[in-house]
């Protein structure tokens, strides 16, 4: 986030600070949607909040990484994460941002010998198209690699950067611009590489608060984006690319898979720095494999937000409320 967002996110929260949780009756009839990851605080107002709704009650399940892998994680996520997802039991349903975070969840609540869950299924997320993809330019100078994503552990920056020395070294001419804000507790190793890569005089740009406009402005210069994350809820920054017909280079496991599926993607098998070195090789040197790669993009159909909305406000809609009494999580 920009710092200006930030700066007015602390503000709100220092206000509020002490002061309990304010519950209003909902409309008749209206249902309860929760779409991030929720506090303890929130937690310990759900039962207000479930009543103060007479619909169902749904909430949206990103991921299970603080799980799955702890090691890429927060370690005050990792902390707070399986109380939330004992939580997310009071909910009348639960709509996964993909079938990877479904699957995890459902695993996870069977593991534990949880049978009676509310549903979950899998409503993925959309983004924002741009009015008209601009046709590509001639382009001047090395072309532009885009990475856009926060640095930290599990989005693999490191191995990106790897990547990126091996072909500098190689001879390889092209700029490496990351966008991102670095996610201090598990993103400072891949912070301090970026600034020894640029004090060595490599081109590698980093804008750890850049707006919508820049970011869109970087979407329109690059020749293709690489997102190298590992592990994914969903992956927004592929979507976003496709969605700016670029194609890029990203893992093929996964919910990051079931984007890449759809075509425009170059899908790597493991995301390490050799693999990442040979897909950004490919589309630098093989101009035809670029082409071929943009023309998918262009050309698949791209989900909107307003797709993703529709489609979990119907489903909200079909959902029966579970009797809350015979859960088998009891909030205090």
């Amino acid at each position: 986030w920009p710092w200006s967002a930030r700066a007015r996110g602390w503000l709100a929260a220092a206000l509020r600070a002490g002061r309990p949780p304010t519950i209003e009756r909902l409309r008749p009839n209206a249902g309860l949607l929760v779409p991030e990851v929720f506090s303890p605080a929130v937690a310990a107002a759900l039962p207000g909040l479930l009543a103060a709704a007479d619909g169902p009650a749904v909430a949206v399940f990103h991921d299970a990484i603080a799980l799955q892998h702890p090691e890429l994680s927060p370690p005050g996520t990792v902390a707070r994460f399986p109380a939330y997802l004992l939580e997310l039991l009071s909910f009348d349903g639960v709509a996964a941002v993909s079938e990877a975070s479904r699957d995890a969840l459902c695993a996870y609540w069977a593991w534990q010998g949880i049978r009676d869950h509310p549903p979950v299924v899998a409503i993925p997320l959309g983004v924002e198209v741009p009015a008209a993809v601009p046709v590509e330019a001639a382009r001047v100078g090395p072309p532009e690699v885009l990475c856009v994503g926060s640095l930290e552990g599990r989005k693999n920056h490191l191995a990106l950067l790897e990547a990126a020395e091996r072909l500098w070294r190689e001879g390889v001419a092209f700029r490496l611009r990351l966008i991102g804000i670095v996610q201090p507790a598990t993103g400072a190793a891949a912070a301090r590489r970026v600034g020894e890569l640029q004090a060595a005089g490599f081109p590698l740009l980093h804008e750890p608060g850049a707006g919508d406009a820049a970011v869109a402005a970087a979407y329109a210069a690059c020749a293709f984006t690489v997102y190298p994350s590992r592990v994914e809820g969903f992956g927004l920054p592929v979507l976003e690319s496709l969605a700016h017909g670029k194609p890029c280079v990203c893992a093929g496991r996964g919910a990051l898979g079931e984007t890449a599926r759809g075509g425009g993607c170059l899908a790597l098998d493991d995301p390490g720095p050799e693999a990442l070195a040979a897909g950004l090789r490919r589309l630098l040197t093989d101009s035809s494999a670029l082409a071929a790669l943009a023309a998918a993009a262009r050309a698949r159909p791209i989900r909107r937000w307003a797709d993703h909305a529709a489609e979990l406000v119907a489903w909200q809609g079909g959902l029966a409320r579970r009797h809350r009494d015979r859960l088998p999580f009891r909030l205090p």
